[in-house]
């Protein structure tokens, strides 16, 4: 899609005039925030993304709209396993619901910033070595087995993670939540909050997950603009989506078993359509079909987690 840096600034502006009427607006206060007004704000970010869809069908065509739609829908599933680990950081260091979104503000707008260094710099990869969609399919496929196969019952410790390790040698840490300050000072010393730590460990999980998600989106298309602002869109309502879901999670016990079919999926076709390209073949797994194969995993593991979390009512 050929855009000009004017789409490029009123995109970025557009987005950080979101943000700060995210805070300092419609959250000012620290506040819970309610199932209801979730999922609209959720529907909000989600109507955003499928009007500025409807745009890019408008200006680029068919083909481009669909390329933004599955990479969207692929990065927004990817992403809610994202919302696990949120759960359990949260839930470790005991934070309040009303001082939980402040921090998932600060680290979702880290993670924009990450998401585009990611993108540019596997973009450009692939632009100049086309044999790295082999390296990304076989990444991805190995991802997609681990994660199948990966155990549930792990322990939750936050002070085994490398970055809080080596965060903690720099500065010291008190275990006191101070209101919705990252950084309190004691005695003329600097001190880390929980808070900080939380915020720590969620831009380093999404590090992590970028890692799986931006060579998934990249198998979908290698046009920087779509990849960019599909995942931003994605990115942008994981927040609300957070406090929607975060109730009901049992509807999404299988969520993993459709991630992993969907990641090992696409790193077969990553590889697939790489390899008929470079043998001159006349085959291609398409964009269409990745949609349908994405939409129906995670169908059938929505529909099963939604029946094995009716038939667990029952025995209780």
């Amino acid at each position: 899609m050929d855009v000009n840096g004017f789409f490029w600034a009123a995109f970025i502006v557009f987005i950080l005039i979101m943000l700060a009427l995210d805070l300092f607006v419609f959250h000012k206060k620290d506040s819970v925030v309610k199932v209801k007004e979730a999922l609209l704000w959720s529907a909000f970010w989600i109507t955003l993304a499928l009007i500025f869809n409807v745009g890019i069908y408008f200006y680029a065509g068919k083909k481009i709209a669909l390329d933004f739609f599955t990479a969207y829908l692929l990065e927004k599933s990817l992403s809610v396993d994202n919302l696990f680990v949120f759960i359990l950081i949260f839930g470790f260091f005991k934070i309040k619901s009303e001082l939980q979104h402040r921090i998932l503000f600060w680290g979702i707008l880290g993670a924009l910033v990450m998401r585009a260094i990611f993108i540019f710099a596997g973009v450009a990869l692939i632009t100049k070595f086309a044999w790295i969609m082999f390296v990304f399919g076989a990444f991805l496929i190995y991802t997609g087995i681990h994660m199948l196969f990966e155990k549930e019952d792990k322990e939750f410790d936050p002070s085994r993670n490398i970055v809080i390790r080596l965060f903690r040698k720099i500065m010291p840490v008190t275990d006191e939540i101070v209101g919705h300050k990252f950084f309190v000072r004691k005695n003329k010393v600097t001190y880390a909050t929980p808070l900080f730590i939380a915020l720590l460990l969620i831009e380093a999980s999404d590090v992590i997950f970028a890692v799986d998600s931006i060579p998934a989106v990249l198998s979908v298309t290698s046009d920087v603009f779509i990849v960019f602002t599909s995942n931003i869109f994605a990115i942008l309502g994981l927040r609300s989506l957070y406090f929607a879901l975060n109730g009901v999670m049992g509807l999404f016990r299988y969520l993993k078993f459709a991630l992993a079919f969907i990641l090992s999926f696409i790193g077969v076709k990553m590889s697939v359509n790489e390899l008929a390209k470079e043998m001159s073949y006349d085959f291609h797994i398409s964009n269409f079909a990745s949609l349908g194969v994405i939409v129906g995993a995670l169908t059938i593991s929505i529909l099963a987690s939604v029946i094995e979390e009716k038939r667990a009512k029952k025995k209780v």
